[in-house]
């Protein structure tokens, strides 16, 4: 496989060529060491909160080690997002804007068997002409064959026919690379978590990106509040989704243009 370089040696051309021909990129040496710890030790605490929520609710059954929706005000997420990690990448694949979808995290341990480890694409729609959503991984521990690193079918994403299990499974490349590296794929892209082998958990976090008018899977504004907004930097604010907000009301909706929900540049 030739679709691995160093985030610091990256070019838009080896995004584009690797995108198109494989589906997907690895960049090693992205996240710095220290800010990896931070991120571990927050996700631990979100995990704990997020797991009694899913047996409470009765749907813990096949979710163990997932985390959904990190972004919160205070913890790793801010800052993560604030470091624009890839963005001539992610703006070059839709040309132009976009928002993000979703900031969701896993722990993969030993005898662990999540929805993850199933054959699936990120994405229900095929469309080729139109990039709707762009996925990234962010490898919080060495990703390693004894520890599950993730199966990629590559060059599936050109097509709208679901591969032959025993044919992925059989064929599918796998993302062997240390822990700090950023994994860019297309949504359409077939894909499985590895079984992990090993005694300690495979940590990982998954983050979907889509032009604006895309529906997040969660309402990101409204969550972190409108009056949060105030503190971010414009880049942070067009990333979180400030900029394309859905008005709730008539006042919301009647508004001059600087201050709409929905501002014109989203597309």
């Amino acid at each position: 496989m030739e679709n691995k370089v160093n985030y610091s040696e990256r070019t838009i051309n080896d995004f584009k060529t690797s995108l198109e021909g494989y589906g997907w990129i690895v960049y090693e040496n992205a996240i710095e060491p220290d800010f990896i710890d931070i991120i571990n030790n927050d996700i631990y605490d979100g995990y704990i909160r997020r797991r009694n929520i899913q047996i409470k609710n009765g749907i813990s059954a096949n979710m163990d080690g997932t985390l959904h929706h990190l972004l919160e005000r205070d913890n790793f997420s801010i800052p993560l997002l604030e470091r624009m990690y890839c963005d001539n990448e992610i703006t070059q694949y839709f040309g132009g804007k976009y928002i993000l979808n979703g900031m969701n995290g896993v722990i993969h341990s030993k005898q662990e068997h999540p929805y993850l480890s199933n054959m699936h694409r990120d994405i229900r729609t095929f469309v080729s002409e139109t990039k709707l959503l762009l996925q990234m991984i962010i490898t919080l521990d060495d990703f390693t064959l004894q520890n599950g690193a993730t199966r990629f079918l590559s060059g599936s994403h050109k097509s709208a026919l679901k591969p032959d299990e025993e044919y992925f499974f059989k064929h599918a490349d796998r993302a062997i690379t240390p822990k700090g590296s950023i994994i860019l794929f297309d949504s359409n892209l077939w894909h499985a978590a590895g079984e992990n082998l090993t005694s300690m958990p495979r940590r990982a976090l998954t983050l979907g990106f889509t032009l604006p008018f895309f529906k997040p899977q969660m309402d990101y504004p409204r969550f972190l509040g409108y009056d949060f907004v105030a503190g971010l930097k414009p880049e942070l604010r067009q990333i979180i989704g400030y900029n394309a907000r859905i008005p709730a009301d008539l006042n919301e909706y009647y508004q001059p243009p600087h201050l709409r929900m929905y501002q014109r540049d989203q597309g």
